[in-house]
């Protein structure tokens, strides 16, 4: 039954990354946190021009470093980021101040933004097991 062959991924046992791969997933992050600041502010200015403009750029954040890291940590990386910037950004301050205003460009900027990380982290290029074909055996 043994024909010296890696068996499923899923089957060999975890590694720790290399120090390459935690520098691009730190770096993502930090990008996702700076696209969440720059959305943040850009979505209020030019209502639909600039909705659209923050999510297309965190789209293209998201599914880059799907991409780029050949993984779905490459995604989740940058929409960890994203997400605790926007997060932040949403509570108010003891002065009253705040940056996101009870509107709907705002709620679909949140709503929109986390949608577009739950489809590009699914989309994204999952890590795939080196080798021959799919099909065992043959």
């Amino acid at each position: 039954m043994s024909n010296n062959r890696p068996g499923s991924a899923l089957a060999q046992p975890l590694q720790r990354p290399s120090a390459g791969r935690i520098a691009a997933y730190v770096g993502l992050f930090l990008f996702g946190a700076v696209i969440g600041l720059a959305g943040a502010l850009v979505q209020a200015a030019w209502f639909p021009g600039g909705l659209l403009l923050a999510l297309a750029g965190a789209a293209g954040l998201f599914l880059g470093g799907a991409y780029a890291t050949g993984g779905r940590g490459g995604a989740v990386a940058p929409v960890a980021g994203w997400i605790v910037t926007v997060i932040l950004l949403t509570t108010s301050r003891p002065e009253g101040d705040f940056l996101f205003g009870a509107g709907l460009g705002s709620y679909l900027f949140l709503l929109g933004g986390m949608a577009l990380a739950v489809i590009c982290a699914t989309l994204g290029a999952g890590r795939q097991p080196r080798g021959g074909p799919a099909r065992l055996g043959k």
